[in-house]
This record gives structure tokens, sequence and C-alpha cells, in this order.
């Protein structure tokens, strides 16, 4: 068996180690709005939606599983930040929308790029070439 490689060159660690400093970067904003790293994700799936999505669409798309998600939108609703709804047609479904305060939420974060931006010191360019990597790795492994 071959020796492991060290942990500073273990792409799993990097990765990790990356989400943990954009995490700690985003969390002023985030907690002088009073929310959470995954109801941010919530509300930027939401935003643009004028009919909300169901939790699974939500869930589909931050891959995570449903019951992750429908703790994460109690809590927005009761911050006023969502609304749920049963589907009419279908007691099941729940549909998410943002509410007024949730636009609103959401217009102050918006985008966090630019924070990355500034923190990183990189150029904007060689950011979204990351990106792009990284979202083919995660494509590749989830097939």
């Amino acid at each position: 068996m071959a020796d492991p490689l060290p942990l500073d060159e273990q792409l799993c660690f990097s990765l990790y180690a990356a989400t943990i400093a954009i995490n700690r970067a985003y969390k002023p904003v985030l907690d002088r709005l009073g929310i959470t790293y995954p109801q941010f994700l919530v509300l930027q799936v939401l935003h643009g939606a004028a009919d909300g999505r169901a939790i699974g669409e939500i869930a589909e798309r931050l891959a995570l599983e449903p019951s992750t998600i429908t703790p994460l939108a109690k809590r927005l609703e009761a911050a006023g930040l969502v609304t749920r709804l049963r589907n009419p047609a279908d007691e099941r479904q729940v549909r998410v929308r943002l509410t007024d305060a949730g636009e609103a939420c959401w217009a102050e974060t918006g985008c966090l790029a630019p924070l990355i931006v500034a923190r990183s010191g990189m150029a904007p360019e060689r950011l979204a070439a990351l990106n792009r990597e990284v979202a083919a790795l995660r494509r590749a492994l989830a097939e």
C-alpha cells in the first residue's frame, strides 16, 4: 500500500479547508442578518422564483435531502423571511416562497462573491475558472 499524501496535498482537505475559510468570510454579513449559511443558500435558490419552489426542488438544487431543507424553511418562516404553503393539488408538497422581508434580506446579501474576491486577492477570472473546475469535479463525482 502506498503512503498517503500529506494532508495539505490532498484535494479533499483543500476543498474542505477552503469551504471553512469562505464560511468564515461570510459569517459577519450573515450574522448581521441573523441567518446561517445554509439559510442563505435557500434564499439564493428562492430568489427570482415568484411562485416559490417545492421543498424537493430546493433540496435537489442544493444537493441535499428534503429532510434537511424542511427545518431550514421552518426557521426562515419563523424569521418572517419565507412562507410555506401546502400545494392544494398535492398535500404532500410544500412550496416555499420569499416574503418581502426575505427579498430585502436577499438584496442585502445578494452575491457575496465580491467579498471573496477582495479577501482572496485573486482576480475574478481566476476564481471563476477555479469554480468551473470544482463544479466539473462535483458533477463527475455525482455521476
